[in-house]
Formats: structure tokens, sequence, C-alpha cells
């Protein structure tokens, strides 16, 4: 269990432990009231939490990975394709119903005249 009312210094190493494994919100949500005034209104805190995020980007910055765009944008692409085939399947479809209709309506009028 974290220490409670824990000093800026100790604030900080925090911090940086959970900026590197990625976790600032288990980190902030570890802080009590009194903490969290402490960091608002510490300086020394916020230049410092600077200081560690530059050697934090420096230090991973060979291993951070970068989103395929490409990949995306071809997924993006057959989703609209997808949307535009089914637009067309359904208006094709209610072609196809109104054409059953009419036909059925003629029929069903060359019938009552025969009659």
């Amino acid at each position: 269990m974290a220490d409670i009312n824990r000093e800026i210094q100790e604030l900080l190493v925090d911090y940086a432990g959970a900026l590197r494994d990625g976790c600032i919100p288990s980190f902030l949500k570890s802080l009590t009231r009194e903490e969290g005034q402490a960091i608002a209104s510490s300086g020394d805190f916020w230049d410092a939490s600077e200081i560690v995020r530059i050697l934090n980007s420096t230090a991973f910055a060979e291993k951070a990975v970068t989103a395929d765009v490409g990949l995306f944008m071809s997924r993006v692409n057959a989703n609209i394709v997808s949307r535009k085939k089914k637009a067309r399947g359904a208006s094709q479809t209610r072609q196809h119903r109104n054409s059953i209709r009419k036909t059925n309506t003629r029929s069903s009028n060359k019938t009552q005249a025969t009659e």
C-alpha cells in the first residue's frame, strides 16, 4: 500500500515510475487530497515532472511504436465500400419489389378484366 501524505520527492519518484509503466491514472487515483494539493501548489514538482517526461521520452524513443496509418485508411476505405454496396443492394431490392408489385397488379387487372 502506498504511503499516506508522501513528500514531493516521493511523489515525483512514484510519478516517474507510473509514467514509465504507463499507469498515470493509477498514480492519480492513489493521491490523497493533501498530496494533490501539494502537487498543484508545488512549482518544484512541475519542473521536475517536465524533466522526467523529457528523460522518459528520450530513453524510450527507440521503443516507441507509431501507428500504421495505411492500415487504418484501408479499413476505413473497406467500410465505405461495404456501406455503398449495402445501400446499392437495398435500392435494387426495393426496385425489384416494386417491379414484382407492378407485375402482380397488371396480372390481377387482366384476370379481373377476363372475368
